[in-house]
Order: C-alpha cells, then sequence, then structure tokens
C-alpha cells in the first residue's frame, strides 16, 4: 500500500522508517505498546529497529503483555515481513573511534541478546541512524552474514556523514578488498539548507526525489530511524508533503524485491569518506576516550591470561566475568558518551556512567590477569600477551622489605640480567619474552653488575642529553624544556628536528582567546630534572608554566627500544578558554555552519617540526590504515568535514628520504597537518560545544603520547606492532612457584599478524588473527599445544575451512592466508598443552 498525499508523480519511491535509541539513550516506558498499537493502526507501515538490545531485558519485566504482541509481529522476517533489526550494536558505538576488536563484539553481544528475545531475527541489512560507519564493516558485516548495508545516516549528522557518492547502489568495498552491497548517500543527496544535522534524504522530499531520478536512481529509497520515544508513527504524513506515490519498506526488501539489485560501481571507501568530527580535545571527551581506550587494552589482554591458565594451569574460564567486562565496555563506547556527555542529572550523566561502566570492565579485568599466579618473593614471572617474542624492559614491584639495590634477577641459565633500580621497591630488568606466554627469572639478593646502556647528562647550559642506543636527544632549558636535537643513531645519525622551523619540537602551544591570543610552553625557562638515570631507562621531568598553571612534562627512553615515551600534566588554575574564538562566549547557533571545536588549528596543541621535505600521512582506523588525500586537516564549517582522526597512531612519512615520524596516542583524538604547519597532537580544547553547551576545564589535563623515528614507511618500519607493544606491554609479577621452562599459546612473530582475541569455548581455542602490515601469503601460525581438529570460522560460528595441522619441533603448527587487514578466526577443537 502506498501513501496518499497532495500531488503525485509517476516513478514510485520508497522510504526507510523505524526507531533508534534505547534504554540508556531514550526508551520511554508504554513506548512498545504505542509502536505496536501504530503497526495495527498502519497495515502499510515497516519498521527497521535499531535499539540498543538490552533494552527488550527492561521492556520485558515493563511491558510484557506489549512485548509479547511485539514478539509476535517481529516473527514474519521474510521480505513480506514489517519489521527488520538493522543495528544489533550492543552500545550502538560510532565504530570508527574504537577498536576493530570491540567492534566485533559489540555485533556478537547484540546479536546474542537480540536472539534472547527475538529468536527468529535475521540480520541481513546493517543500518544506522548516526554515522556508526568504519571502512572495515564490509568483512565484520559479512562474516556475520549480512548481505547488504546502508551508509546513511541523513536524520542525525550532528556528529557527521559519509562522503556522498554513487548512484541507487554501490558494491562497499574494505580495506580488506571485502564487499558489500550498499546504499550509499546518494552523489545527488546534498546536505539540507538550514541544517546542520541533516542531509536531503530525511523525508522523500520532491526535490530530494527529482534529483535522485535525474541522477539516474531508478528506486530512490529516503530515510528516517525516528528516535525512540517520539510519538509520530510513520514518518511520512504528518504534515509533510512529499513525494507520491511512496512506499513503507525494510531494508531487505528493498534491496532483495525493490532495487536493481546488483550494481557495477565499486566504491573503495576510505576512512576519509567518514566526514566525522566531535568536540575532539575537550577534557570530558578526552577523559571518555581514554578511560575506554584502558578497558579495552586491558579486557583483551585478561582474555589472553584466562586462556593462558586454562592451557596451562587447568582454571576455569571466567566466560561470565569476561562477558560483564565486555558489557561495560561495550556501553562507554555508546556514541552517545562521546557526543552529548553532559546530557543526563548531575551525577548520573553520560560522563558519569561512562566512569562505573569502565572501573567495573578494568577491576573484572584485572582479578583475571591476577588469577593464575601465586605471589611470592623468589621469583619473577614475565608475561608476555601479543603473538611476537619479546625483548623488553619490566618494571616489578619487589616484596616489602626488599632492597632494589641488592637484588639480581636470573634466567633460567642462570645468566645475570641487566637490571635498574628505580627507587624504593621497584627494580627494572631487561627480559626475554616467548610469544603469548611466560618466562621465569629468580631473584637473588646480591648486588647487581653495573652495565652500560642508557644515559643522562646535564651540560653548561642547564640543557639535558638523554642517550640510548638508538637516540642521542637535548632537551632545550630556555625554551620550556622541547627537544632541541633528536639524533637518530640507528638511522646513519640522522637529525630529526627541523632547526629552521619557528616551532618547537615537542612544545605545547594554542590560543587562549580571553588572554592575549597565542602562548607556548617555549615562551619560559623551565626546571628538569632526571627521574631514572640508566642503564635501562632514562627518564626527565620538565617543570615549567603555562600562562601561570604549572606543567609537568616527561621524556623517557628505553635501552633497545625505539618508542620515545612522553607524558603531560597541566595542573589548570581555572577554566580557560583554548581554541578558536568565533563566537566562543555565545551558545553556538545549531543552524550555524561555523562551530568553533571544528579548528583545531588553534587548540592546544603539542608540535613535531621535522626536517622533511616530502610528507604524506598515514593514519590507523580499526582494522585498518588509511593514505590521506587531505592537503591539510584544517576546516571550520559542518559542510566542510575532513577526517583528522588518529584512533593509535599517525605517520608522517617523507618518501623522497624514505624516513617517517610515528606520533603514537593513548587516546582517539585529532592530529594536525598541512603546508607549513607540523605534524600535531590536540591536547586541549575549551570552549563552546554542542547543544549550548560549554565544554570547560575542571581539573587537570593528564596525557601520554609517544614517537617512533623510523626508516621506510609504516609497514616496513612495523609502526602496528609499535602500537600493540604500547597498548599490550609485558608485565612482571612476583612468584612463589619455579618454573622449568616458559610457554608459549600462540606465535606469530614475523608474519605481519597480531593475535587480536584469544577465547575458550567448552574444549576448543579460538584465536583471532588480523593482517596488520603482511602480503597475502599464507603464513605459519605455531602453537603451544595439540588440537584434534583446526577449522577457519566466520565470526558468526559458521565453519569457513579446514586446515591442516602439522607438527614441527613439538609444536602444533597451522598454515593461514589473508590479505592485508583481513582477520581471520580459527577454532582448535579439544585444545590441550602439550
Amino acid at each position: 500500500m502506498v501513501l496518499l498525499s497532495i500531488g503525485t508523480f509517476a516513478q514510485k519511491a520508497y522510504f526507510i522508517d523505524g526507531y533508534h535509541g534505547g534504554v540508556y539513550g531514550h526508551y520511554p516506558v508504554g513506548y512498545t505498546q504505542f509502536v505496536v498499537d501504530e503497526l495495527k493502526r498502519n497495515p502499510f507501515w515497516k519498521i527497521n529497529l535499531e535499539i540498543e538490545p538490552e533494552t527488550w531485558d527492561s521492556v520485558k519485566v515493563r511491558e510484557p503483555e506489549a512485548l509479547a504482541e511485539f514478539q509476535k509481529l517481529f516473527e514474519d522476517q521474510s521480505l513480506t515481513g514489517r519489521m527488520e533489526y538493522v543495528s544489533p550494536a550492543y552500545g550502538q558505538s560510532y565504530l570508527y573511534n574504537i577498536s576493530g576488536e570491540s567492534i566485533i563484539r559489540h555485533f556478537d553481544y547484540g546479536i546474542k541478546k537480540v536472539k534472547s528475545h527475538f529468536p527468529s531475527a535475521v540480520f541481513t541489512t546493517y543500518s544506522s541512524e548516526e554515522p556508526c560507519f568504519t571502512s572495515a564493516l564490509p568483512q565484520i558485516l559479512n562474516s556475520f552474514g549480512y548481505k547488504y548495508a546502508s551508509l546513511k545516516n541523513p536524520n542525525t549528522c550532528w556528529g557527521g556523514y559519509t562522503r556522498a557518492f554513487g548512484g541507487e547502489l554501490v558494491n562497499w568495498i574494505g580495506p580488506d578488498g571485502s564487499r558489500i552491497t550498499t546504499v550509499p548517500r546518494y552523489g545527488s543527496e546534498g546536505l539540507e539548507p538550514n541544517s546542520t544535522w541533516q542531509t536531503e534524504a530525511w523525508t522523500n522530499s520532491p526535490k530530494y526525489i527529482r534529483d535522485a531520478l535525474k541522477s539516474g536512481i531508478e528506486n530512490p529509497v529516503a530515510m528516517t530511524l525516528q528516535d525512540a520515544g517520539w510519538r509520530n508513527g510513520p514518518w511520512i504524513g504528518n504534515g509533510e508533503k512529499g513525494y507520491q506515490p511512496t512506499e513503507y519498506k525494510t531494508w531487505r526488501s528493498y534491496f532483495a524485491s525493490t532495487s536493481i539489485g546488483k550494481t557495477s560501481q565499486d566504491w573503495h571507501f576510505s576512512q576519509e569518506d567518514m566526514q566525522v568530527s566531535l568536540v575532539w580535545g575537550s577534557q570530558i571527551l578526552q577523559k571518555i576516550a581514554q578511560q575506554v581506550r584502558v578497558s579495552e587494552n586491558r579486557i583483551v589482554r585478561a582474555e589472553k591470561m584466562a586462556a593462558l591458565n586454562k592451557i596451562y594451569s587447568n582454571i576455569p574460564w571466567p566466560q561470565a566475568a569476561i562477558d560483564e567486562a565486555w558489557r561495560g565496555l561495550m556501553l562507554a563506547q555508546h556514541h552517545d558518551c562521546w557526543i552529548v556527555p553532559y546530557h543526563g542529572k548531575r551525577g548520573d550523566t553520560w560522563a558519569d556512567k561512562v566512569v562505573v561502566w569502565t572501573d567495573t570492565a578494568n577491576q573484572i579485568s584485572d582479578r583475571i590477569i591476577g588469577a593464575g599466579n601465586v605471589a611470592g618473593n623468589a621469583y619473577a614471572r614475565v608475561y608476555n600477551t601479543t603473538g611476537n617474542v619479546r625483548t623488553e624492559n619490566v618494571a616489578l614491584q619487589l616484596p616489602e622489605g626488599a632492597n632494589a639495590n641488592a637484588v639480581s634477577v636470573l634466567d633460567l641459565k642462570n645468566n645475570e640480567m641487566p637490571v635498574q633500580p628505580a627507587g624504593g621497591r621497584m627494580l627494572y630488568f631487561k627480559a626475554e619474552v616467548p610469544a603469548m606466554g611466560f618466562s621465569q627469572y629468580s631473584l637473588v639478593r646480591k648486588k647487581p653488575q653495573k652495565t652500560a646502556g642508557a644515559k643522562a647528562a646535564v651540560m653548561a647550559s642547564g640543557d639535558v642529553v638523554l642517550e640510548t642506543d638508538h637516540y642521542k636527544l637535548v632537551l632545550n632549558k630556555s625554551k620550556g624544556g622541547s627537544i632541541k636535537s633528536l639524533v637518530v643513531k640507528t638511522l646513519g645519525n640522522k637529525e630529526f628536528v627541523d632547526p629552521e622551523s619557528e616551532r618547537s619540537f615537542n612544545e605545547l602551544r594554542g590560543n587562549f582567546y580571553d588572554h592575549g591570543g597565542y602562548h607556548s610552553t617555549a615562551e619560559v625557562p623551565v626546571t628538569i630534572r632526571m627521574i631514572e638515570n640508566g642503564p635501562l631507562v632514562v627518564t626527565a621531568q620538565i617543570e615549567g608554566e603555562l600562562l601561570s598553571s604549572p606543567f609537568i612534562q616527561t621524556i623517557t627512553l628505553r635501552q633497545g627500544e625505539r618508542k620515545i615515551e612522553c607524558g603531560i600534566v597541566i595542573d589548570w588554575k581555572s577554566n580557560i578558554g583554548i581554541g578558536s574564538n568565533y563566537k566562543q562566549h555565545e551558545k553556538i547557533d545549531p543552524k550555524d555552519y561555523h562551530k568553533p571545536f571544528y579548528d583545531d588549528s588553534q587548540k592546544l596543541l603539542a608540535l613535531f617540526p621535522v626536517n622533511f621535505v616530502s610528507e604524506k600521512i598515514y593514519k590507523d582506523a580499526p582494522f585498518d590504515v588509511t593514505e590521506s588525500k587531505l592537503e591539510n586537516t584544517f576546516f571550520s564549517r559542518w559542510d566542510s568535514i575532513k577526517h583528522n582522526l588518529m584512533v593509535s597512531w599517525v605517520d608522517l612519512y617523507d618518501a623522497k628520504k624514505n624516513m617517517g615520524l610515528a606520533l603514537l596516542s593513548d587516546h582517539t583524538t585529532t592530529y594536525t597537518h598541512g603546508e607549513n604547519f607540523p605534524l600535531g597532537l590536540n591536547v586541549q580544547y575549551s570552549g563552546a560545544g554542542l547543544w549550548g553547551r560549554n565544554h570547560t576545564i575542571t581539573g587537570p589535563t593528564k596525557m601520554r603520547y609517544a614517537l617512533v623515528p623510523h626508516a621506510g614507511k609504516w609497514d616496513k618500519a612495523g609502526i602496528s606492532g609499535e602500537v600493540l607493544t604500547w597498548n599490550e606491554p609485558a608485565f612482571a609479577m612476583l612468584s612463589s612457584t619455579a618454573k622449568k621452562a616458559g610457554k608459549s599459546l600462540v606465535d606469530v612473530t614475523g608474519t605481519g599478524y597480531q593475535v587480536t582475541a584469544t577465547l575458550v569455548d567448552g574444549n576448543d581455542l579460538l584465536i583471532r588473527l588480523f593482517n596488520a602490515d603482511g602480503d597475502a601469503r599464507a603464513r605459519k601460525v605455531v602453537l603451544g599445544g595439540k588440537a584434534g581438529s583446526a577449522n577457519l570460522i566466520e565470526l558468526n560460528g559458521s565453519e569457513k575451512e579446514g586446515l591442516v595441522l602439522r607438527n614441527e619441533s613439538e609444536k602444533s603448527v597451522v598454515s593461514v592466508a589473508m590479505p592485508r587487514f583481513g582477520i581471520r578466526t580459527i577454532r582448535l577443537k579439544n585444545f590441550t598443552a602439550h
């Protein structure tokens, strides 16, 4: 049945209606009955659901009769059915701002929860009312059994939109080559005038439909997923004189029975086709992003440790605890946490909820990580949760009464390891750790041998020199402790700092619009003192002031390691405006295309001017790395958004010199770069945000970042591997039991693969691999145990293909091939330790 309205046209159009939201965002009591009544009242109406899966737990308690009616209407999942669940994502995350493994869990947990209430649910099309997309989705969706996707989000574009591209259908091609049939934001689909939250597709307006038809789209479709709580019923017809005839559709019905069905138009969708932006650099969003990153890293480490404990110590797999940890993290990744962090009652805002959710996830993870270890004072056990063999400097907290200056560390062959007392009971030592496993060391009460290595010196000028086998780095006392020189010994003593730049390397600089404009940490001298002084670790602490607010920066180098680790704490004395001064003292008109928080060039930035001549940017995204095509990262208008995000890292590469500088961050944020503008990291914004909220400074700014100078492009330089060790550092714990040898559960050293998850399912071991920077050739995966069989499986659990298991040197080995940026999951049946 079609809708009737004033004026009709020959060609039929189609409309995707439905609901978005849920118990955490918006889903009032009694709303399920309202939807049921509207479906009964309007038999022509079809709806598409993007409802938080936990919502149905609440509905079952509050509206059991309405839920039963809703479930009955939902049962028909055929092309003529009236409902389709288009996004079961557990926390309705934006997806582009979190880890790839987190995205998988949103779908995995969400599908299971939806099916617990709607057993007949079929997941055919992915669609979202917010810009909840990322470039790697095609392979994830395919592996969960999806056939179709939509890249439209026409009625909620506050956080951005996808680039306009293509016609009726495109083949959305992900970075690994996976493809899925997709309705894009049409090339003819403009942004809605006098709006900063809509495209023209939010209704089936005659202009939108006519433009689509003129561009060759035979079956144009418009879309709005209404906020749950709105009392409109069918969206079109409530005062809107839209194009007619228009027919309501589920997405699956539109794709399978109405659209052209297939297309030859390929879209190699880049992460930069995600034209999205939030109030990046604001303190509230910065803290949320940091809290989420900590929990992301901690949970996957906990799962890997639980797998080691199950396989090698027969400790039961803690599934219920893992589920609860993931639940907290996934809710903290909800898009509303990031775009409306202030919303909610005092003490119960989205930002407040994130603290509770991530604290819960962290506490559970920490209990799992420590579950298999019996503390003692005779041994140190060092764990590595990555799939690569590592040699790394680790920190160990010694037992009560121990003196770090009188303890030596011995390996299993009684070789004395290089050590460094770090004050009190803390001791650094150099450890060699097998891939995804552990090694053990003995603690002996005797004065350790002195070894050469990292060192520091104070020059007559007061400047400080830090030196390791990789670097000679000079800190400038008179210019805020900025880096005056960075010589990379392993690259033929190459100098990375640009001496001709107006900006200092690692200075903090921003526009303080109520305090005379731009100010920098390089304006005043600082005090520099050594916190740690070799031979394994050197750390300089820089103390100074930025506009009368004290700051402390730390610079840490480690012998044998490439990362230059930096920390910053700014103890703001009051809220202070930082950033663009455009209407900073006024509330932002929601219709005004100019928004001050878009302009990163004036935010407080950590700047890194390097002496490169041919600069190119690469940046990471979930299961992807993008070569940037942007001339610069700067924009100030809603209709001109550029993708300037870094999830974990961005790399500045000089093609002529074949060298690069990678910048790592402890949270998802933005970077800056352009002609005559150095690579920069967003440290602080303070000013007007969305919906009249002023994003203020309420306490100290704290963040960590790291630099990795290197030869070659990011892949040849192993930058993804550096980020992995940044996220999952090796760690040491005291142990009371002796182990004759270390253990290694999964070894992918040298393959370019990363182990993103290791799970136990009954007697089976599941291993998920990501090809971070290797080619498509088959690679060897070495397993520290034996299995009855090995199979590649899809993310929905179905079997994909069998793998050949073979034995090599008392290890089980399988070969796995996948394209770069591909993900594969291996199920090892009845896996046991050798």
